[in-house]
């Protein structure tokens, strides 16, 4: 299903592959999760991937396809809440970001600086913090609709103690926010918001729920969307 991609010459700068197969060392649980989202082609979007990532809790490298450009390989470690890219990550993130597409899935075998095993850290400066890719991703990537999880008769409110430094925040999106740290609230009622719409609020509440910001709730008064066509 994901097959390998990576150049002959970039396993160089990699540490050594396990014998085992990537996929087979995958958690069935992620297995299951990244399956949700087979399509007709190989590539998958990457706010799916990295979705699935964050709720296994499990470090994974990830080649991605890059238009124009050479492909990309990004580690993803959630519970450190970091990301490994040899390109400077604030690059990555200033690219057309709704062009990425995953080529490949596998464990990550770089590890997060502080590892015992010291001989699969890579140099500080290709180490950053893992929010501000989830956020962008979320924010710009290609998916403008809800994570399936988040979808459905649901109701929504922001975590209390949620930060946001070091993240981008849009004007009409940060007042969404301020609203959404007060009130419970559903996606029809959010998208009705001054300058946001279905696809934003979507966005959103997409990027909180990856930051572990969102409460999302079935049985709350406000968790209806009856006959509302953005699910």
């Amino acid at each position: 299903m994901f097959p390998s991609t990576l150049p002959m010459g970039e396993a160089d700068s990699l540490p050594p592959l396990a014998t085992h197969t990537a996929l087979s060392s995958l958690s069935p649980s992620l297995l299951q999760d990244l399956l949700r989202f087979e399509t007709s082609g190989p590539q998958r979007e990457l706010l799916e991937v990295l979705a699935a990532c964050v709720r296994h809790t499990q470090a994974l490298a990830l080649t991605l396809a890059v238009p124009g450009q050479p492909r990309l390989v990004i580690s993803v470690f959630p519970t450190d809440r970091q990301v490994h890219c040899a390109q400077p990550l604030a690059e990555v993130l200033d690219g057309n970001l709704a062009a990425l597409q995953v080529l490949e899935v596998q464990p990550a075998r770089w590890r997060t600086p502080g590892s015992t095993e010291a001989h699969r850290i890579d140099r500080a400066d290709h180490y950053a913090p893992l929010g501000p890719l989830l956020w962008a991703v979320a924010l710009r990537g290609a998916r403008d609709t809800l994570l399936p999880e988040l979808a459905g008769q649901a109701a929504y409110r922001v975590s209390p103690g949620l930060s946001l430094g070091g993240l981008t925040v849009p004007g009409a999106m940060a007042a969404c926010i301020t609203r959404l740290r007060r009130h419970t609230c559903n996606l029809r009622e959010i998208a009705s918001w001054p300058d946001v719409g279905p696809q934003r609020a979507m966005r959103l509440l997409n990027a909180l729920y990856l930051q572990s910001g969102l409460i999302v709730s079935r049985s709350h008064p406000a968790a209806t969307n009856d006959n509302w066509s953005g699910y």
